[in-house]
């Protein structure tokens, strides 16, 4: 999981993630960010400005300090149940959905066999050092580290999802959310500054407006976990030998899910920062 810098918004990249083929984690991008005293404000204005961009900058830090704790907690966290007992319910879950997926689990040696598809070999790395998982649709192709086969539910549940048309375009949607900052900007000056304020709608708004292009990617990923957790409720405990703790399974996909949030945030930051570098 990389980093979300507040000078740069590099790759703020989620675990976990659902990937369209393309093979790049939710992110956005931007060039570093100066702040300097408008020209035709007063004192006070740029005073104000500074401080907003100050405060910004210290969301961003804590951002980024929350999201890391959260994805080494997942990545700690305990299996639920066996590996044997994710395999049945993850069979089963194929099944109960008619899924046309391949599920594969990945280490270190058996990534290997990807090696004829550079980007998709490539995207495996950190799935064999146990750091992620998804299902690219493209190859109609869920993984999950060996270390942690619990994951493979969740990806599973992202395959389930595109037997839903809304669902699915949640799913899509999440391509276009990294945009948000430059849409938002571009319409800010569409829209212009009213003649009676000093910020039109999109610049007193940009944050919340820059969460809400990330919302979907959060709905959707939401919905993945449950189909995840729901699956192992369908298969009969007969079939399945050991213990099961669903509570932990929760708390993992809790821990991803938060992630998302957290990234959701900071792409509001990053759509204001946007709107305040141009005002």
């Amino acid at each position: 999981m990389n980093s979300f810098s507040v000078n740069n918004y590099s790759a703020f990249n989620t675990p976990y993630s659902y990937y369209n083929g393309s093979y790049s984690a939710p992110y956005w991008q931007g060039q570093q960010v100066y702040y300097t005293e408008p020209e035709n404000n007063g004192a006070d204005n740029a005073a104000k400005t500074v401080g907003l961009a100050a405060m910004l900058q210290a969301l961003a830090i804590g951002i980024q300090k929350g999201s890391q704790w959260f994805a080494k907690k997942l990545e700690a966290g305990k299996e639920f149940t066996s590996s044997d007992n994710v395999h049945k319910i993850a069979d089963s879950m194929i099944k109960r959905n008619k899924l046309n997926v391949t599920v594969d689990y990945i280490t270190p040696q058996n990534r290997a066999r990807y090696a004829s598809n550079p980007a998709l070999y490539n995207e495996l790395e950190d799935v064999a050092k146990g750091q992620n998982a998804f299902y690219a649709d493209q190859y109609k192709l869920a993984v999950a580290p060996k270390s942690k086969p619990s994951l493979i539910l969740h990806e599973l549940g992202h395959a389930t999802n595109t037997k839903n048309p809304i669902l699915k375009l949640l799913q899509k949607s999440r391509r276009y959310a990294v945009y948000a900052p430059m849409a938002l900007l571009l319409a800010s000056k569409v829209i212009g500054k009213p003649q009676d304020r000093d910020k039109n709608f999109i610049e007193r708004n940009a944050g919340v407006l820059g969460f809400a292009a990330f919302l979907p990617t959060i709905i959707e990923e939401g919905a993945a976990s449950l189909k995840g957790i729901n699956a192992v409720k369908h298969v009969p405990k007969n079939l399945l030998n050991g213990a099961l703790n669903t509570n932990i399974l929760k708390r993992n996909y809790l821990c991803a899910l938060a992630t998302y949030i957290l990234a959701g945030v900071g792409l509001g930051i990053a759509s204001k920062q946007t709107i305040i570098e141009n005002s």
